[in-house]
């Protein structure tokens, strides 16, 4: 059950902390300054975390295996990182803005889930996405 649940509380750990350092990045510096150091922390990270953990496996022929996922990736990152800092810069609340987006990026999924990979688009799924919009009603109004 563990190796089950232990992702999913990284993410959510993770993604506690990544919506506090977007809102914290000064209004004066350049989003894309701040990335740049960002993914070069990333990157040393990565590095360091894949020598010590997979000793015995090699750098040259794990990139033998890239394709273009991650080079498409690292491009919506971007995308991602600079729409959050952007989105607080806007005076979005951090406590509104990620329900707002997990609210129609889990619509959003849905359909893809369907589209793209043939996940079954039950009535309860339907049901769903209703629910979902009706609370992002009630979440703004004013």
């Amino acid at each position: 059950m563990f190796h089950y649940i232990w992702p999913l509380a990284l993410v959510v750990l993770s993604n506690v902390a990544y919506q506090i350092c977007a809102k914290s990045v000064p209004n004066n510096l350049n989003p894309f300054v701040s990335l740049t150091i960002t993914y070069s922390v990333g990157a040393l990270a990565s590095l360091v975390l894949f020598l010590v953990l997979n000793r015995g496996t090699s750098l040259a022929m794990e990139f033998r295996k890239v394709n273009w996922a991650p080079f498409v990736f690292g491009l919506v990152l971007i995308g991602l990182e600079v729409g959050w800092i952007y989105a607080y810069r806007a005076g979005w609340q951090v406590s509104v803005a990620q329900i707002v987006q997990s609210a129609f990026l889990a619509v959003a999924l849905i359909f893809v889930g369907a589209l793209l990979y043939k996940e079954a688009l039950t009535w309860n799924k339907l049901v769903g996405v209703v629910i979902c919009l009706i609370g992002l009603v009630f979440i703004n109004y004013k």
